[in-house]
């Protein structure tokens, strides 16, 4: 991936080696000469996938989805999520997660958020979708995911986020912006 900055690139790479890879992601440890010219490691994680967001959103409320994350060991309420392959159009991709993890269809999207996640060690880029007009059909979440539905009010989940009890990060992202959304009077 490239960079949208003007300003080049002080790392040198001398060499790089793949060091795990799986369908998801890889690892690569890259020997580098760092900006002050002293040699080191880098180890950079290359994700396989956009992650998509979709924030179903109708009459002040929104809707989260809850799940045991691995990774964390800890249970997470988040916004529905998923991977998008990179051949596939995001906003398909945000129109999968939104039935399959909510039973939820939205006739209205809007591309709210565009953000890299952990740009120290990955490259792993982000895309969030406001969903609106919404219909209630029936939910289908893939054999790895057990989950949980819940509605509340935008203002509730803000503060939840505010509390720390809601975490993940996309997520506080996109109830961030939503909150900003509606003060500047763009979200009724």
């Amino acid at each position: 991936m490239k960079s949208t900055s003007q300003q080049a690139n002080p790392w040198s790479i001398v060499s790089s080696q793949d060091v795990y890879d799986n369908n998801w992601i890889r690892v690569t440890e890259h020997q580098v000469l760092n900006p002050s010219g002293n040699r080191g490691i880098y180890g950079v994680v290359s994700y396989k996938h956009l992650a998509i967001g979709v924030v179903p959103y109708q009459a002040g409320h929104i809707w989260l989805v809850g799940q045991y994350r691995l990774p964390l060991d800890a249970y997470s309420w988040e916004i529905p999520e998923g991977g998008g392959r990179f051949d596939e159009q995001p906003l398909e991709t945000a129109r999968r997660e939104l039935i399959e993890e909510t039973g939820l269809e939205a006739r209205s999207y809007e591309k709210i958020l565009e953000m890299d996640l952990s740009n120290s060690v990955s490259d792993e880029r982000s895309i969030v979708y406001l969903a609106t007009d919404l219909r209630q059909k029936e939910a289908s979440p893939e054999e790895t995911e057990e989950l949980q539905l819940k509605q509340l009010l935008l203002e509730d989940a803000y503060e939840l986020t505010e509390q720390g009890n809601i975490r993940d990060s996309i997520t506080v992202a996109a109830l961030y912006k939503l909150m900003l959304l509606k003060c500047q009077g763009r979200l009724e």
